[in-house]
């Protein structure tokens, strides 16, 4: 078999893994979104029968967890897909960001209940962007930044957007107080996710021990 041959039958056979592993998390999400139901269900028995305070943690920490898993499938599963975006002309990049600080469904631990402080100024960030997406991929980074955050760093945790003027103008967005990464650690699959929605808005993510920024062009 010539190398082309091979190459090709590479090529087909990462075809059908990434097939069949996509079908995969789409029933392992099923079923983790099955028993968040379950849990959900027995912590409300527990909470109506006046359970012990133990009890009860026991099982909000379960339903914490289920639920971070399945939104971690979920993550894979958007990552997967082909991106279309529908870019329009003149959208204010701090309606996005607001969204995303705001995005309560993106913490990762207890109640997702954290706040998340932000600071977006009042100077517009107009550009060529989908809303939609990269709505989806700053909520993926907000959730990247609580990700492995000790309890006593979360209230540490803030979003900053600004624009930036060096030669063509540029906005800056940062997640600010992370958690110091290991060295030589890779970010996740949200980080994979965002990485790929912001090039292709023609812009670039970075990643620091303690801060993730996205520099976006501007149209104005």
């Amino acid at each position: 078999m010539n190398p082309a041959s091979v190459k090709q039958l590479d090529s087909q056979a990462l075809e059908d893994l990434g097939r069949a592993t996509l079908r995969i998390v789409h029933d392992l999400k099923n079923q983790l979104n099955g028993l968040k139901l379950y849990a959900t269900f027995l912590r409300k028995r527990l909470e109506a029968e006046n359970h012990s305070l133990e009890e009860r943690e026991t099982i909000e920490k379960m339903v914490g967890g289920l639920d971070r898993a399945a939104r971690d499938l979920s993550m894979l599963v958007s990552y997967a897909r082909p991106l279309d975006l529908r870019q329009r002309m003149g959208t204010d990049l701090r309606s996005v960001i607001t969204a995303a600080a705001h995005d309560p469904a993106y913490r990762v631990s207890g109640p997702l209940n954290e706040s998340f402080a932000s600071d977006i100024g009042t100077v517009p960030l107009l550009g060529a962007f989908d809303s939609q997406a990269l709505a989806e991929a700053f909520s993926a980074l907000t959730r990247e930044a609580f990700n492995g955050a000790r309890p006593s760093d979360k209230q540490n945790l803030s979003m900053h957007a600004r624009k930036e003027e060096d030669g063509s103008p540029r906005a800056i967005v940062e997640w600010r107080g992370l958690t110091a990464r290991p060295a030589g650690a890779e970010p996740g699959v949200h980080s994979a996710f965002a990485r790929r929605v912001v090039e292709a808005h023609g812009g670039v993510i970075e990643f620091e021990p303690k801060t993730i920024r996205v520099k976006l062009p501007l149209t104005e």
